[in-house]
């Protein structure tokens, strides 16, 4: 669906290539661009046409723009009220207020599919996220990651894409074994005998002595053998199909569904590593040094080159990586997005390397890293684990403040950059509350929306020519941006532009309700506001919808 924004860069930019083929310059018709000003007062739209080929028509750029300024403003009459030369020769459009009125019916016709579009065309999209390693509970920097790619997925599927949610399981190797084992030594202190010292690199957490207890419950008749890595190989399992099945769990709880849960210990099961170390070899990429075998990453950009199969015949964390990302493009995926912790930046290239030396389309795997959070009140680090203070958790996080507010906060800003979680600021149930100032503007609406419901049962027609105040007039702007805001938020890989979009649309309706009666006397206005109301409410639950955050009826 085109947009309203989409339309009127496309009347205006046939109108400027009108002008340059009137001037004989139709050749640097390909130099336009029709975009909306970072900065108010320079129009609603803007181009900088002249400024781009003013070499080319031999006249300065400002004097270029005041000539296509007056054609273009008697060809634009019905779309624009004005054509300014602006600064060293941008062009700046102001839209007609009956015109962009009519945004409010796109809204109202198109629902929640306002803002869609087809830009994706159906191509496949893998998303990768969360992948916390099943031997403890999730911290809160796995939040961030859920939040973001779930609602990144949300984003991609309004864009005309086809988005899974997958995470991927580490349930093989030592890790598993250092699980069983500290599951063994808890069973033990459950049968009275105390742990005198933990072995280095043994989960020591409270929390296991949660899974300890599931698994007696599980195994009544269970008889504490002697330890061997058997032992500790079975015990680590079981924690390990339990605490993914806990993560899951809290996942759910903060919204977060996955299409897909794979595990290592299944691509192992299945020979996945050692055919992708063949296949690397086959394609003449391995090679054999100080008894081990290596991928030349470096033919493919990578910094060093990396080992596969170490000296003792063992497989890297590489390989069974490298099977894992091989499968994703073999299952169809078009696009595969990882979102990986702060300690994975080395990852990168490797991972790159491997996919094109498979033969496939490098730029189509992207790495994204989520850094770190952490959690202040009053500017200072707040400790808020309540499991030996090792860390704090996401669901200690989900019951301190809530869903919305934790979601928000997550998304508020760019992944790539570590955050500060205002943990005063996120439990505020106040206007200075972002998600509270988004969800209070939905909640208003609704208010507004059932007085009039129980007093006025006639047809619903309204005018757009009513809607001129300056107040209404820019909350008509900010909703024809919401398809620009989305489509840039899939095209930059960017959930961040939606909070800070939707705080500016809030603000825009919060302005206009505190200025204008919307239930007025005069049924035409009040209509007419109602209508641009309904609008209103339909953007902001859609934008809410995509972050994952609730629209409340009331507060």
């Amino acid at each position: 669906m085109t947009s309203r924004l989409d339309n009127a860069r496309e009347v205006i930019t046939r109108a400027i290539t009108a002008w340059l083929q009137q001037e004989g310059l139709e050749a640097l018709k390909d130099r336009i661009e029709v975009d909306v000003p970072t900065e108010e007062g320079h129009g609603d739209l803007t181009s900088s046409i002249c400024l781009r080929i003013a070499k080319e028509a031999k006249k300065a750029p400002r004097l270029l723009a005041q000539d296509m300024a007056s054609s273009l403003a008697s060809n634009l009459r019905d779309l624009v009220t004005e054509v300014e030369a602006a600064g060293p020769g941008f062009l700046n459009f102001t839209l007609s207020t009956a015109w962009l009125a009519q945004v409010v019916n796109d809204i109202r016709v198109q629902g929640s599919d306002y803002g869609h579009s087809d830009w994706g065309q159906g191509q496949r999209v893998l998303i990768e996220f969360v992948s916390a390693n099943p031997t403890g509970p999730l911290v809160i920097v796995s939040g961030r990651a859920a939040a973001v790619g779930d609602s990144l997925a949300r984003i991609f599927n309004a864009n005309g894409f086809r988005a899974d949610r997958e995470f991927y399981v580490n349930n093989a190797g030592n890790q598993i074994l250092k699980l069983g084992q500290a599951i063994y030594l808890r069973i033990k202190e459950l049968h009275g005998e105390p742990t005198l010292s933990w072995p280095e690199g043994v989960y020591p957490g409270e929390y296991v002595i949660d899974v300890a207890k599931q698994f007696l419950q599980a195994h009544p008749n269970f008889t504490v053998p002697e330890p061997s890595d058997s032992v500790y190989e079975e015990l680590g399992q079981f924690g390990a199909n339990y605490l993914r099945q806990v993560q899951e769990n809290v996942l759910r709880h903060f919204g977060v569904e996955f299409d897909h849960w794979t595990y290592e210990k299944d691509l192992r099961d299945q020979k996945a590593p050692e055919a992708i170390v063949a296949r690397l070899e086959s394609l003449g990429f391995v090679k054999e040094e100080d008894g081990a075998k290596w991928f030349v990453s470096t033919q493919f950009g990578d910094d060093k080159d990396r080992v596969l199969v170490k000296s003792d015949g063992s497989y890297t964390y590489f390989v069974p990586d490298a099977a894992y990302h091989a499968q994703k493009f073999e299952r169809g995926y078009d696009w595969v997005i990882d979102l990986l912790g702060p300690d994975h930046h080395g990852y990168i290239g490797r991972m790159r390397a491997l996919v094109q030396a498979l033969g496939f389309p490098q730029d189509h795997l992207e790495i994204m890293i989520i850094q770190l959070v952490r959690l202040v009140r009053d500017n200072e680090v707040v400790r808020m684990s309540k499991r030996g203070g090792q860390f704090v958790t996401l669901e200690d996080l989900i019951e301190e403040v809530g869903v919305d507010p934790a979601r928000y906060f997550f998304l508020e800003r760019a992944p790539n950059t570590p955050m500060d979680f205002d943990l005063g600021l996120a439990e505020l149930k106040s206007n200075e509350n972002p998600v509270y100032y988004i969800q209070y503007a939905a909640a208003r609406i609704h208010s507004v929306l059932r007085q009039w419901r129980q007093s006025h049962q006639e047809p619903f027609t309204w005018n757009p020519a009513l809607l001129s105040a300056p107040l209404e007039r820019r909350l008509l702007f900010v909703l024809a941006r919401f398809p620009d805001v989305l489509k840039r938020a899939a095209i930059d890989r960017a959930p961040q532009y939606l909070p800070k979009y939707l705080t500016e649309l809030a603000g825009a309706f919060h302005s206009f309700y505190r200025q204008h009666r919307i239930l007025e006397e005069d049924p035409a206005l009040s209509m007419a506001r109602i209508a641009l109301s309904e609008a209103t409410l339909i953007v902001i639950s859609s934008g809410l919808q995509y972050l994952g955050i609730s629209v409340p009826e009331s507060m």
